[in-house]
């Protein structure tokens, strides 16, 4: 090719490249962005930990459909908690303990403790029927599988402390208690984002040295039980076999998690209580 034809064909080139420029490419083509335009952002292969954290959860009505037909039924509605009255929390070096809220309120709460048993239908228990839970998780249960918990936050469940390994604590130092609590805390906080303020100690074992580790750790208080519930049935730890206004109901992630659940739900209606959220009723 002699020169002068090479020249045209440069020429030729640039000018084209130009009116692409201008506008926009043809089809089939692309062209780089202009300087200072977004630069475009490649969609990723699999994103499973983005769809699980933007992709809003179902209805409840949805949810409740996606159960078993089995078990359906057995999930009762409930009208939502009147406006919390927050509790007066005494000051000093001591994080208070409580078994149950102080009010009249037809309300109770709903606790799980753990994280060992990770049932695949827990989530949409939750969902479908949409009442508050709190979980207070013990580090050592969930450390390995925290995806597993993550999206039950979007269906209005809260996150605890229940230390890091589940040791009796009154057999510990307050050093010994601090690493628990503080520890519990802190790496809770780093798996799951807003750091516990409320305490359970393990097996409800607890003494005046835990109360102030936990108040120096940031604990706003701790938190017992009224009721149990294992393999389906409440355990009622008082005279009386009705939930009761203020009652903190205990269950754990075990093997039969959803007939423990549905049967703290159904003792709560029974009552003609309904759940309300633990956090709302601590300043």
């Amino acid at each position: 090719m002699t020169t002068s034809r090479l020249s045209r064909a440069v020429a030729t080139g640039v000018l084209l490249t130009i009116l692409a420029g201008c506008g926009g490419p043809t089809a089939g083509t692309t062209s780089p962005p202009s300087a200072g335009a977004s630069q475009p952002v490649a969609p990723p292969s699999t994103a499973p930990i983005t769809e699980s954290v933007t992709t809003p959860p179902p209805t409840e009505a949805a949810a409740l459909a996606a159960l078993p037909a089995k078990l359906r039924s057995r999930v009762p509605r409930f009208a939502p908690p009147p406006a919390p009255a927050k509790v007066t929390l005494p000051k000093g070096d001591k994080a208070p303990n409580f078994t149950r809220i102080p009010t009249t309120e037809k309300i109770a709460f709903i606790t799980i403790d753990d994280g060992w048993e990770k049932n695949p239908l827990a989530l949409q228990l939750f969902q479908a029927a949409n009442v508050p839970v709190t979980l207070f998780l013990e580090v050592d249960a969930v450390k390995s599988d925290p995806g597993y918990f993550i999206p039950m936050q979007a269906a209005g469940v809260t996150i605890q402390n229940h230390t890091i390994s589940h040791p009796t604590m009154t057999r510990l130092s307050y050093e010994g208690q601090k690493r628990q609590i503080c520890g519990g805390a802190d790496r809770l906080a780093k798996l799951f984002g807003p750091r516990p303020t409320l305490f359970r100690p393990p097996g409800g074992a607890f003494n005046g040295t835990t109360l102030r580790a936990a108040k120096a750790c940031g604990m706003k208080a701790s938190f017992t039980w009224t009721q149990t519930t294992d393999h389906g049935i409440v355990f009622f730890q008082g005279p009386t076999r009705v939930v009761q206004p203020g009652d903190i109901i205990l269950m754990h992630f075990r093997p039969r998690f959803v007939d423990d659940f549905l049967a703290v739900l159904n003792a709560i209606d029974k009552a003609g209580l309904t759940p309300a959220r633990l956090e709302d009723y601590i300043p």
